[in-house]
């Protein structure tokens, strides 16, 4: 959408392997190699940045991790673990970009936690540093918005069928599955979904929003769902249905020369088909 994109994190093949993405889709995009739990790193990649190309207007903070326990059986190293990465490695992002740039310019800061309002079970360490992202957001909205209008919100995913999904192991994804008719939408979200959130609350579009956290998680935070459409309907079928999800960009669609269009996409197959690549060890993410 016009913007250089600067992606960071610890592994450099997988960075590589997104921005190649982006390239073949006419974007641009750079990597830098970024520890989130080091404040002096997030500080000099900011600095970097600055210093290379003038200024960093947009920050989302999407990176994170967390793995699946009851509580009881969670070990205090573990719980410190994740809130360090998820919560601490946030706000470490955050502050290097209002003291590196949009202190004295202004930008828009997005931040990525999860649909965790009724606690999470099963990750009380990721619900717990996420809730605590969401509670910063607002803080840091207050705080910072005077100066030149810096804008700072959350997306709240719900269940999305993405790649993070192979984190987890088969026995989990199997419980996704299981349950995703709990869904008031009937099915998981698609990665695009969620990066169609966070491009309208970066643009100016969304220039009076800020402080707010907006799930995108098919109303999963408000209801169950209706059990009846665990027989009726045990998967999404996007052919019958009027609102197809969104699952990305065209391939390399051009058009006088002008780059790839864009466009909604109808899902190439029933969602619960996409799900059992997403689980295969064998499909390429």
């Amino acid at each position: 959408l016009g913007a250089l994109v600067i992606i960071a994190a610890r592994k450099v093949d997988q960075l590589e392997d997104t921005a190649k993405e982006i390239r073949l889709l006419g974007g641009r995009c750079e990597t830098m190699i970024l520890n989130i739990r080091d404040p002096i790193q997030a500080q000099d990649l900011v600095n970097a940045i600055v210093a290379k190309h003038g200024k960093l207007t947009a920050l989302v903070n999407n990176a994170g991790g967390q793995f699946h326990s009851p509580a009881s059986k969670m070990s205090p190293k573990g719980f410190a673990t994740v809130v360090d990465l998820n919560l601490m490695g946030t706000f470490y992002l955050c502050k290097a970009a209002y003291e590196g740039y949009m202190g004295e310019h202004g930008g828009s800061i997005v931040n990525i936690v999860a649909e965790c309002r009724n606690g999470f079970t099963g990750m009380v360490h990721t619900g717990a540093a996420r809730s605590g992202i969401i509670n910063m957001t607002k803080t840091l909205a207050v705080e910072w918005g005077p100066y030149n209008g810096i804008r700072v919100n959350c997306v709240a995913p719900g269940m999305i069928l993405s790649s993070g999904m192979k984190n987890y192991p088969e026995k989990v994804l199997d419980s996704f599955l299981d349950n995703s008719w709990l869904n008031p939408a009937g099915r998981m979200g698609t990665e695009s979904e969620i990066a169609s959130s966070v491009v309208f609350l970066l643009s100016p579009a969304a220039s009076y929003i800020t402080g707010i956290n907006l799930p995108v998680d098919g109303a999963s935070s408000l209801s169950k769902g209706d059990a009846k459409a665990n027989t009726a309907q045990p998967s999404f079928n996007p052919a019958g249905s009027r609102m197809p999800p969104y699952i990305g960009w065209p391939q390399q669609d051009q058009v006088q020369g002008q780059g790839p269009v864009l466009r909604e996409l109808d899902a190439p197959e029933p969602m619960m088909q996409l799900y059992a690549k997403y689980k295969s060890k064998t499909h390429k993410l």
